[in-house]
């Protein structure tokens, strides 16, 4: 028997080669997937650990410039101490902030949040074990820094140029001494690294002869473990210390943990694209033991066991699926390769280091491309066991039973209903109502694949007129045989109703959002502009509002300052604003009082907050400042809650004795004239040409809101791509094996007058028809899911509301055909070509 499925799949090599696709696809996504985080995680282990290698003990320090009641960090004397302690070769102290390099056009080089400045620290030999200079050397004096290679080929810049940088103060020129290499984490994420000398980099970042981290090294045979207890006790309490092994392995489980949820999201998207895989399987062998009713009656007839036939069905299902998994491997190693080249192209990379195959890939590869295989198999098998060997009599295939489907439509109807009914449960359930959404849509998504071939019948008959009526006998022919086999029908749809039905929820969530968060920046924001550091989100200095204010046709300024106060006992995040202005560049509607009293020195308080405190205009409050200081407050005015705001306003001029050093995520401005070139250039100019920071009109706001979603919304596309490959796999593969059965009912319809081209016709409107009717089902429950996903979250998105996408639900649609007309292109014409007479002949 097991020689029997053997020669079974060699003469059905074309027929299979489908599901071998089908598998290896799938396949290679989960190989891929973990041998590409493998791989990633091992070559940042070694980066890691290469960068602690010679650190026998690390000091870090919580302190900061503005901590007046603890040290800022690790002082000068306190790592001389270090230094002359038994066993320490040397010491060396670290600084790091913000630096951003402005390229020659004047914007920004490398992504923002990892653009890093720090200190270059030689030891006695004047060089700094952690850089290797590729040209020139360190910066030595004020005005004098090194740049990382990749940020200085970016830039054009060699040594001896002018370079300006923008730290969180004013933008500075410095001459460039040396170009270096590094494996900084910063640089390999796309970022920068630029290095000042020691006393500039603690001026700029910390306080003169302060750093705030340091690593000592060891002499040769010196106890790491003894260095870290005598240090110890030198540090302040808002230091620590540890060996350079435990942080490289903290930093190891680190790396781990964030490598999981990336690991995890692609594995996640590999098994929707093997689910998806299940029904060209199960298609696949439901279609070939159909063909072979014949020869498995005969196997029955001579003394096959219903036992042994199921056996050969699941051993060329195993034959296959271990065939396609290997190949999947291979192809899955490829894809790992692809993808640590592709993070180059969004400026990230990853540090140098072998691609790593383990044995876990390998073995999951196998594992799941068999398993898969088989499962999909057991049905068509155990049909297959069922032929009575009387069936070697005649030529009639097996074909499903009443009975079998009523028992069928029932039990898919029961889950349907119980699915539905649980995600209108959860929506129903506000927030809470996730996870019972989650389990409704699997339950759901399980019943209508059951029940689609019941529904193909009614649907397909509604479009039955008009493809007769628009392409004659061939749209006749076209819808028939599209529920011909519901079954068969109803598989090849399934999965792309799958896909389609994520691809939809996805899409209608995402525009949904989109156009919440433009409704809120409209109804919000009446500013011509807002400014913000866009390059590390770390705040705007102090003394940009002032530079603004001087910018020629600016009427109106006023911060989003943020701060944290003890108002009435409670703490409160307030926002610091300009009294008069804050009405001009913000939405902001009174209730009750005046948002004149700002200007008094009052506050205002959003409504609800208000209302839940009993307070209203003229209460007094007691409030405690960020510098610890007491005092107390009046409420001037109560305002209807913006979410562009937080829920108490105060004038920065009440907050500024106590904040030297005040954080500032945004400016909003008024400018005469609006929006304008000439405007913007105005405030460019007076930010000194600042590249750190960003000047965003009204549809830069809406844009940058808009377009992270559309991001998330492209990358979940391309991954459920795969899914969607295969489902087109299993239209193809369909149509083939149709093509395949029908030849004398083909080379028939030759015979009586239909040509060649109405032939093509026919098995393409058919391949349409089958598309649209599992697009159809996808968009209806996929947006369906949506609306239920929605309801959870809209209590927590002001402006929501539910928006059908209809022009990206139209592409979709129109995608499902063109789909069906490609999966057609090769089965119609081995229909048109066949030969009449042979094909009559054919049984």
């Amino acid at each position: 028997m097991f020689k029997t499925a053997l020669r079974n799949v060699l003469a059905h090599k074309a027929r299979l080669l489908m599901t071998v696709l089908a598998v290896m696809l799938g396949v290679a996504f989960v190989s891929g997937t973990l041998v590409f985080t493998d791989t990633l995680g091992n070559a940042f282990r070694n980066q890691s650990a290469k960068s602690y290698d010679k650190v026998a003990v690390a000091v870090t320090s919580y302190g900061s410039a503005d901590d007046t009641e603890r040290d800022p960090g690790v002082s000068k004397q306190t790592l001389q101490k270090v230094e002359k302690l038994d066993g320490v070769a040397s010491v060396t102290g670290r600084v790091d902030g913000f630096a951003g390099v402005a390229g020659t056009d004047g914007k920004l080089i490398g992504q923002g949040w990892a653009n890093k400045g720090g200190n270059f620290a030689p030891g006695q030999d004047g060089k700094d074990p952690s850089y290797t200079f590729a040209q020139g050397t360190g910066p030595v004096k004020d005005d004098q820094i090194a740049l990382d290679k990749d940020t200085a080929a970016k830039g054009e810049y060699h040594v001896g140029d002018t370079v300006r940088v923008a730290t969180n103060g004013p933008v500075k020129t410095y001459k460039l001494t040396g170009v270096f290499t590094t494996e900084d984490g910063a640089v390999n994420a796309g970022g920068s690294l630029v290095l000042f000398d020691t006393a500039v980099a603690q001026k700029l970042y910390l306080k003169p002869g302060w750093f705030q981290n340091a690593s000592v090294t060891a002499t040769p045979g010196a106890d790491a473990q003894k260095i870290l207890d005598e240090v110890k006790p030198l540090l302040s309490e808002n230091a620590s210390a540890k060996t350079g092994k435990a942080l490289a392995a903290e930093e190891a489980k680190d790396i781990e943990r964030g490598l999981s949820g990336l690991n995890q999201m692609l594995l996640v998207f590999a098994g929707i694209a093997l689910f998806v895989g299940i029904f060209l399987i199960s298609n696949t062998f439901t279609m070939l033991v159909a063909q072979r009713t014949r020869e498995l009656a005969l196997m029955r007839a001579v003394g096959a066991s219903r036992g042994q036939v199921r056996r050969s069905v699941l051993a060329e299902a195993l034959v296959v699926g271990t065939v396609a998994s290997a190949i999947g491997f291979a192809l899955g190693i490829g894809l790992a390769t692809a993808l640590r080249s592709a993070i180059g192209l969004f400026g990230a990379k990853i540090p140098a280091g072998p691609l790593i195959v383990s044995s876990t890939p390998v073995i999951a590869s196998l594992a799941v491309g068999i398993l898969v295989t088989v499962i999909a198999a057991l049905l068509p098998a155990w049909r297959a066991a069922k032929i009575p060997p009387v069936a070697a009599m005649n030529s009639v295939h097996g074909v499903a039973t009443t009975k079998s489907l009523v028992v069928r439509n029932s039990i898919g109807g029961v889950i349907t209903l119980a699915g539905a009914a649980a995600i209108v449960a959860g929506a129903a359930a506000g927030k809470d109502g996730k996870y019972i959404i989650g389990a409704g849509a699997f339950f759901a998504l399980i019943g209508i694949i059951i029940l689609i071939p019941l529904l193909s019948r009614p649907v397909i008959a509604l479009v039955r007129p008009s493809l007769s009526k628009v392409f004659g006998v061939s749209g006749k022919l076209a819808s028939q045989n599209a529920v011909r086999n519901p079954r068969r029908t109803g598989a090849t749809a399934s999965a792309l109703a799958i896909g389609l039905t994520l691809v939809t929820g996805l899409s209608v969530l995402g525009v949904t959002l989109g156009t919440a968060m433009d409704k809120s920046t409209t109804a919000n924001i009446k500013a011509d502009y807002m400014v913000q550091n866009a390059a590390n989100g770390s705040g705007l200095d102090k003394d940009v509002l002032p530079a603004l204010r001087k910018a020629p046709g600016v009427s109106a300024v006023s911060p989003n300052e943020s701060a944290y106060l003890q108002i009435d006992g409670t703490g409160q995040s307030v926002a610091g604003v300009t009294p008069g202005d804050i009405e001009k560049v913000i939405n902001v509607e009174p209730v009750a009082g005046s948002l004149a009293t700002l200007g008094q020195g009052r506050i205002a308080v959003d409504e609800k907050t208000a209302a839940k405190h009993g307070w209203k205009p003229g209460t007094q409050l007691p409030v405690e400042f960020t510098d610890k200081k007491k005092g107390r407050v009046t409420i001037g005015a109560t305002f209807k809650e913006n979410e562009a705001l937080d829920s108490f306003l105060v004038p920065s001029a009440l907050l500024a004795p106590h904040d030297a050093k005040p954080y500032i995520p945004n400016i909003y401005i008024k400018m005469d004239g609006g929006a304008t070139s000439a405007n913007e250039k105005a405030l460019v100019a007076a930010l000194g040409d600042n590249p750190a920071i960003s000047i965003m009109d009204r549809q830069d706001i809406r844009n940058e809101l808009g377009g992270m979603i559309n991001t998330m919304l492209y990358i979940m596309y391309g991954l459920l791509g795969m899914a969607l490959i295969i489902a087109i796999l299993g239209v193809i593969n369909t149509l083939a094996m149709s093509v395949f059965e029908r030849q004398q009912e083909i080379g028939m319809l030759r015979a009586i007058g239909l040509d060649r081209s109405r032939v093509k016709t026919m098995i393409r409107l058919e391949a349409v028809v089958i598309s649209l009717f599992g697009a159809v089902i996808g968009v209806g429950l996929g947006t369906f899911l949506a609306w239920a996903i929605g309801q959870t979250i809209k209590t927590s998105i002001p402006h929501y509301a539910l928006v059908l996408p209809w022009g990206r639900i139209g592409i979709f649609l129109v995608l499902a055909g063109l789909v069906g007309v490609l999966a057609a292109m090769w089965p119609a014409r081995s229909a048109a070509k066949l030969n009449m007479l042979t094909a009559i002949k054919t049984e």
